[in-house]
């Protein structure tokens, strides 16, 4: 696997992309911190609709706040924040795709980004099935409980990730 990503990366380096990346960088006055808030307000974005939904079906938050109707409210910030997410970060892994793609912290926020997805789009697609799908029955309480759980834990880990993906040496020493 890591040889393989160092191909793309290597790939990447060569290619127009990646000069374009660069220039866009180091000659637009202002573009890195610019993207970079936009990043980090997406992240915000992202956060506070999937975190409050899944405190709310793990009953730690609004608990008067009916499920599906939480659900209808938040998620197309989520929806609107992760392609925000996407377009603002490509730039910087475009411009040095070794820097990104061998260091492991990278890798392992992308390798929990996509369960993250999966679960936010099943969870929002069963919830589309009836206004309280997650609450109209103990199965599907236990259920949104166990998928809650599991979307917190992903969400917070590729937070974290995302944030030690700069300091990945004081993790992983290099041999």
């Amino acid at each position: 696997m890591n040889d393989m990503l160092a191909v793309f990366a290597q790939w990447i380096a060569t290619s127009e992309a990646r000069e374009l990346a660069n220039w866009l960088l180091s000659n637009t006055p202002g573009l890195p911190p610019i993207l970079q808030t936009i990043h980090l307000l997406s992240i915000a974005a992202v956060m506070g609709s999937i975190v409050f939904i899944n405190l709310r079906v793990l009953g730690l938050a609004a608990r008067r706040q009916q499920v599906g109707e939480m659900i209808g409210r938040l998620m197309p910030w989520t929806w609107f924040a992760l392609p925000t997410l996407f377009i603002s970060g490509l730039p910087f892994i475009l411009a040095r795709p070794a820097r990104y793609f061998t260091n492991p912290v990278f890798q392992i926020k992308f390798s929990l980004l996509l369960p993250a997805i999966l679960l936010a789009v099943l969870f929002y697609r069963l919830s589309l099935r009836e206004t309280n799908y997650w609450t109209s029955s103990e199965h599907r309480l236990i259920t949104g409980k166990i998928i809650a759980a599991g979307s917190l834990f992903l969400w917070l880990s590729i937070v974290m990730a995302g944030r030690w993906i700069a300091y990945s040496d004081y993790l992983f020493w290099p041999g």
